[in-house]
């Protein structure tokens, strides 16, 4: 190639990059998300996550002091988790247009009841929200919406420590089933090509394909893991962690383990 051709390859190059850019930087939607109690006014403080997050900034937030948090997001589907104390969490999908324009989202949190466990205020981390649209809405689970379904142990060797642990949880495929993810004689079609984006508190991601998550197409086990050696994860870990038993490296291991969204 010629000099000439080089440095006109050179500034095309330059110039896809430059449009590129300019295209991701024009294609964000500011959206206002607005919390509210059932009397309709804002809740100061509640929790908000986003997935996928923002173009900027952290996918998660608290509402200012008239309930309401902004973001720039891309055009497309969103899971909207919210959780405040005192009022049952909230996981909805929300579509965002292509505009301009700022795009109002309002979700509202019923009351929990009086003595219930979503009365006391925790971090949203203390959960794990699931996104599985258009399958179902999204979804929260406590830890003892965990504790209740099959549970699965599984032993393996970490290179980090090199040493043998044995962890205990439910199947991350379970959990999607609870969502009707298209699982079992369900796997087909379209199903073949979706995949599971699991990540952490810390931003920290994974990515599986769904006949990965599939016990019944793919050997092998991927667990959403609450307990270590019988005792519950530290806060280093848990509460919930992605392990995965063919993996050679626990690159995949998500600990501090927050959304699961089947994409």
């Amino acid at each position: 190639m010629s000099l000439r051709h080089l440095s006109v390859f050179w500034l095309l190059s330059v110039q896809l990059v430059i449009a590129g850019s300019l295209a991701a930087q024009t294609a964000a939607t500011p959206v206002l998300i607005i919390v509210t109690d059932p009397s309709g006014a804002g809740i100061a403080g509640a929790q908000v996550r986003v997935i996928p997050g923002p173009s900027s900034g952290s996918s998660k937030s608290v509402t200012d002091a008239k309930g309401q948090f902004t973001a720039d997001l891309a055009p497309g589907g969103h899971a909207l988790f919210v959780m405040a104390g005192g009022f049952k969490p909230a996981a909805i999908h929300i579509e965002v247009k292509t505009t301009k324009e700022v795009q109002t989202i309002s979700t509202r949190l019923d009351l929990a009841q009086a003595g219930s466990a979503e009365v006391r205020p925790g971090p949203i981390e203390s959960s794990l929200c699931v996104s599985a649209y258009p399958y179902h809405e999204n979804t929260t689970f406590s830890i003892d919406d965990l504790k209740s379904m099959p549970r699965i142990t599984v032993t393996v060797h970490n290179p980090h420590s090199n040493a043998e642990e044995t962890y205990s949880g439910v199947r991350l495929a379970d959990i999607l089933a609870k969502l009707n993810a298209p699982l079992g004689d369900e796997f087909r079609g379209i199903a073949v090509s979706r995949y599971v984006e699991v990540t952490g508190s810390d931003g920290y991601g994974a990515a599986f394909s769904l006949a990965e998550v599939d016990p019944s197409f793919h050997s092998g086990e991927i667990i959403v893991a609450d307990t270590l050696n019988g005792k519950p994860l530290d806060a280093k870990s848990g509460p919930f962690k992605i392990v995965v038993t063919e993996d050679k490296r626990p690159a995949r291991w998500v600990r501090n383990l927050t959304t699961i969204v089947l994409k």
